[in-house]
């Protein structure tokens, strides 16, 4: 397909999901939400099938991990709809901040409208088509999605059979919810050169891809909410209870190809590494010395890898998780409480930890709602798991009377 023919496609969904948008009321919304539900329920055969289709197609190409985000089975579409569910159910997004009158008489209101059509570029994880169609469509936003190639297909049967059916079925228009329809990775591309259109797009994938993609956005004038590194990061302390760290570090790694799960392992002594290490051991996870902020979730050759290294008490640790990884999450374990506050204070990540691990990081586990990505930006705006509570712009109506001069 030329890029001409490409452009003028993801143009013209770009263009009927923003037809879509005066439509969009948080009544309907809600009614969609849960038409999603049912219709994944009563169609799960066809998304299964496209899934099987992509997941062999992607043998031999993607790494464990990848194929692992990829695949789904009925727990997961299961997951999925129960998800649509509970988002359905959650209250709509309150569109009053505040309101008060100056001296002069004019009456201010301050109140969040939605942003509009909203793109998300994300990897070849199914899944993540339904939370950020959801969160979008939540805020009374519209969505043009676009996904890897390797999860084409089964992108594509959620969007037809599931998504645009679900707004049908509520009396909206289907196409609030775009799809850019090739694997062509132009696509992306293309996607952040639409400021008009498109302003604003979620970025979720890895670094170099996603750091390329929000410089071109840049240089289009396109905003990005971007998700690109992760990596938990797992501090043991002196007075580290040795069965609840053994505990929070397998918890921490239940699943490997996440960017939530245990990637930098930092304990004060060398004595607390035996049975640590046991524990690695017996996940089959291998050990590393660095490079601290390397993430073993995107690297297909070594993504059963945890780093470990021996720090010098809580600066040390609080500094390496601020300056050496991504800033997405970190925890400590000790029965020190003046030790875990420490450690909390000194970390400036989305999310601190004290005896729990980091794969809660994560919108839903933390609010209930399903999350578009984790923004780990050092800038005021939206941070850490983004939800439909985040997704707005704030405006200001402003009521006089005609005799209000500056």
């Amino acid at each position: 397909m030329s890029i001409s023919v490409l452009r003028g496609q993801i143009e013209q969904e770009a263009r009927a999901a923003r037809a879509a948008l005066a439509a969009l009321s948080d009544e309907r919304v809600a009614q969609a939400l849960e038409a999603a539900a049912s219709l994944l329920a009563e169609r799960s055969a066809a998304v299964l099938q496209a899934n099987e289709d992509d997941v062999a197609a992607a043998e031999g190409k993607l790494d464990a991990g990848a194929l692992d985000r990829l695949r789904l089975d009925e727990a997961r579409l299961e997951a999925i709809e129960g998800q649509l569910e509970a988002l359905a159910a959650l209250p709509p997004l309150e569109r009053e901040i505040s309101s008060w009158t100056l001296d002069n008489g004019l009456h201010v209101r301050e109140r969040r409208i939605p942003v509009g059509v909203v793109g998300a570029n994300f990897e070849a994880r199914p899944n993540v088509a339904v939370d950020v169609a959801g969160q979008l469509l939540k805020s009374r936003n519209a969505a043009l999605l676009r996904t890897g190639g390797a999860a084409l297909g089964t992108v594509t049967a959620l969007v037809d059979e599931v998504l645009r059916p679900a707004l049908e079925r509520a009396g909206l228009p289907p196409g609030a919810v775009g799809l850019v329809r090739s694997p062509d990775r132009e696509g992306a591309r293309e996607l952040v050169s639409l400021p008009q259109l498109v302003p604003l797009v979620i970025l979720r994938g890895s670094g170099p891809s996603t750091a390329a993609l929000a410089k071109l956005a840049a240089e289009n004038g396109v905003r990005t909410l971007a998700h690109a590194e992760g990596g938990g990061v797992l501090y043991v302390h002196a007075a580290a209870d040795p069965e609840r760290a053994a505990a929070i570090v397998e918890a921490s790694l239940d699943r490997l190809g996440v960017c939530n799960r245990l990637n930098l392992l930092l304990v004060d002594s060398e004595q607390q590494l035996p049975g640590l290490l046991a524990v690695l051991e017996r996940l089959g996870i291998e050990v590393a010395d660095g490079p601290l902020g390397h993430e073993w979730a995107n690297d297909s050759d070594r993504v059963a890898t945890v780093t470990v290294r021996v720090v010098d008490g809580i600066e040390q640790a609080a500094a390496i998780a601020n300056d050496d990884t991504s800033g997405l999450a970190a925890g400590i374990v000790t029965e020190d409480e003046a030790a875990a506050d420490a450690f909390l204070e000194a970390y400036r990540g989305t999310a601190a930890f004290w005896h729990a691990t980091t794969r809660f990081t994560d919108g839903f586990a933390l609010t209930g709602a399903p999350e578009t990505g984790i923004n780990v930006d050092w800038v005021p705006g939206p941070r850490g798991p983004v939800t439909y509570r985040d997704l707005w712009l704030r405006q200001y109506v402003v009521v006089g009377d005609a005799t209000q001069r500056r």
